[in-house]
């Protein structure tokens, strides 16, 4: 069974496999030798009766398809396994499956903002300072990155907003507090420190498409969607409000203003990909820390790929 990145993915794949089965079923039809008389075999019109070549689309409209004006120039872009063989569209591979992206092709902003699954050890030390560069929230239990400073070594070695930290230099850390956490790391030797963490467990990320008009469909302030606007790329894919943005393509927009959100999407391309998290355990996180202090050190770097 096919995943794709977003619903406009699946549609379109969906009318590009209907297509061909056309295709495929039009010529596959027998037709008598010449000099007998031309009567059409039984269940298919002719193209007269129609008033439709035999060759017309089955889809017309597909060029347009849910706003996104899927040009020829697009798709020999975008899809260049359709344009050129017709055979199954792009493919890309994630951490556990391949999606079928016919719409978002190879996506940089969605590798910037995955998800992986499992876990992973991340080596870090102290600055000059003495300092990480890291604050921690315990929630449930469990201890949560509530801040990444800009160019410090936890995010030099990749730690970022939401990651769940399970043990820290090989010791478990559940049912620790925040207090606690923050000692150990005080008293850690600064040549060497390990976590052991799960990406951001509490986050999950929805791919959405720019209509003809630049548009993906959700309203927000302070970081938080608001609304949705009917029949966009945002109400078809799912997004929920009461949600707070975290990442766009990847990047951290935490304590970023508005207009810089909207400026990031807008210079997004036609692929945009949205992290998000619930709006209450987004406050919980970060309500120890005024938003000065998010806005002046939080790291809104661009991740690598």
């Amino acid at each position: 069974m096919s995943l794709y990145p977003s619903l406009e993915d699946m549609k379109v794949d969906q009318l590009q496999k209907a297509q061909r089965q056309y295709e495929q079923a039009a010529q596959s039809i027998q037709y008598p030798p010449q000099g007998t008389p031309q009567y059409p075999p039984q269940g298919y019109p002719t193209a007269s009766a129609t008033g439709v070549p035999m060759t017309s689309s089955l889809y017309p409209a597909l060029n347009e398809y849910m706003g996104l004006q899927l040009t020829p120039e697009f798709v020999s872009q975008n899809m260049p396994l359709v344009a050129q063989n017709m055979q199954v569209a792009p493919a890309r591979t994630g951490s556990t499956n391949m999606q079928v992206a016919p719409v978002t092709g190879n996506d940089k902003g969605i590798k910037r903002a995955e998800i992986k699954q499992g876990i992973r050890e991340l080596v870090c030390c102290k600055d000059q300072e003495g300092k990480i560069g890291l604050r921690i929230r315990d929630i449930n239990k469990g201890l949560f990155v509530a801040l990444v400073q800009n160019n410090s070594p936890a995010a030099l070695a990749g730690l970022r907003f939401g990651d769940q930290i399970l043990q820290i230099n090989g010791e478990n850390v559940a049912g620790w507090d925040t207090d606690k956490a923050h000692k150990v790391l005080k008293k850690a030797s600064g040549d060497r420190i390990t976590f052991a963490v799960r990406d951001r467990p509490f986050e999950r990320t929805i791919t959405l498409q720019k209509d003809s008009q630049g548009y993906i469909g959700f309203v927000f302030k302070d970081g938080r969607i608001k609304s949705l606007v009917k029949d966009s790329s945002a109400c078809r894919n799912g997004l929920l409000t009461e949600h707070q943005l975290i990442e766009v393509n990847g990047q951290n927009v935490v304590g970023v203003k508005d207009e810089q959100i909207s400026a990031i999407i807008d210079g997004g391309g036609r692929t945009v990909t949205v992290t998000i998290m619930p709006c209450f355990l987004y406050d919980h996180i970060i309500k120890c820390m005024g938003n000065s202090i998010v806005k002046k050190l939080m790291d809104h770097s661009i991740p690598d790929v």
